[in-house]
């Protein structure tokens, strides 16, 4: 890996999930030897302090990626990745999405490095970061179809305000003073919506059929059984997810918690006599989806019930897509 430099760039360096980004590059210390900042005309200028050293945020241009990159990590919005990750890819340069432009393009792998790593082999220049409550999900749920095979499953999720950017956390404390949302329909603070994202003709918004569908692609489960109800809560960072689980197979509960216990990216907090069980408060900041509250569903055969809680913005994007080029990077020197 010390024989070739190679070099990322970072395309929404400004924004909440790309300042995120950095910090998590930072942590995880890859073999980069050069990183240029992009962002939009409007953020372009700015300095922003990255691996002890100051970088000024550059423009996205058509031509930003012709002095050739490895990689990208695309945090912009879907518009901006639709314009521009083709010319990145086009360039020779890998690009990992964190928008919803090509989650469910075909030709595209939509990837959680501890659920479906192999998928990154089939990139042909552009891989997709799931959405964030996809793939805290799917981390728990994939040892889990393994063993079992799921027939259905019921989300109920409780999303953070960070989930909708800086405006969404702008909403919730103005709205501690009585401030009229900007970003959201209704007030926040001191509220639950079960409203995130446009409302679709079949009566689902596009978080849930997101999730409905992701799911469906990252599990190879293309006729699975899904449903869900995506609720904003006025709750600042990080996830939380009912999911309640049919299982096709009988299954132990000692099991299923060795499973969970042992399964990559997961940390279990299930001892409900010590009140101990993942807490949006104690997870934030954390790259590791955190599993509690396992208990079975007695209402049908082979039920199971889950409580699952991450940083989504942290797991649900920035860890996950620094994850995927840590990955390609591993796969680069293992061809060397």
């Amino acid at each position: 890996m010390e024989n070739k430099k190679y070099r990322l760039a970072v395309v929404g360096a400004t924004g909440l999930v790309g300042r995120t980004v950095l910090k998590v590059l930072e942590e995880q210390n890859l073999p980069i030897s050069k990183y240029c900042l992009f962002a939009s005309s409007k953020s372009a200028g700015k300095e922003l302090k990255f691996m002890d050293n100051t970088y000024t945020v550059e423009e996205l241009t058509q031509k930003s990626f012709d002095s050739g990159f490895d990689f990208a990590i695309f945090s912009a919005g879907a518009e901006t990745a639709k314009r521009f990750a083709p010319i990145a890819a086009s360039k020779g340069c890998i690009v990992v999405d964190n928008s919803s432009a090509f989650r469910m393009d075909n030709d595209v792998p939509l990837v959680v490095p501890e659920v479906n790593p192999e998928e990154i082999l089939n990139h042909h220049g552009i891989i997709a970061n799931p959405n964030c409550s996809t793939i805290q999900a799917v981390v728990a749920l994939k040892p889990l179809d393994e063993k079992y095979h799921i027939k259905r499953i019921v989300y109920s999720t409780y999303q953070a305000v960070s989930g909708a950017g800086q405006k969404g956390i702008n909403d919730f404390l103005g709205g501690i003073g009585g401030d009229a949302p900007t970003k959201f329909p209704h007030p926040i603070f001191n509220n639950c919506l079960p409203h995130i994202d446009v409302f679709l003709e079949n009566g689902y918004t596009k978080e849930e059929e997101k999730m409905i569908n992701e799911t469906r692609k990252i599990l190879k489960r293309p006729d699975l059984q899904v449903t869900a109800t995506a609720v904003r809560v006025p709750v600042l960072n990080c996830h939380g997810e009912s999911i309640n689980i049919e299982f096709e197979k009988e299954f132990d509960l000692t099991e299923v918690m060795d499973i969970l216990r042992n399964a990559p990216g997961i940390v279990l907090q299930d001892n409900i006599e010590n009140n101990i069980y993942p807490l949006p408060t104690e997870v934030s900041g954390h790259n590791e989806v955190y599993v509690g509250r396992v208990r079975r569903d007695f209402s049908v055969e082979n039920g199971l019930n889950l409580w699952v809680v991450a940083d989504n913005i942290r797991k649900g994007a920035a860890y996950n897509a620094v994850q995927i080029v840590e990955t390609l990077l591993k796969q680069s020197t293992a061809k060397m």
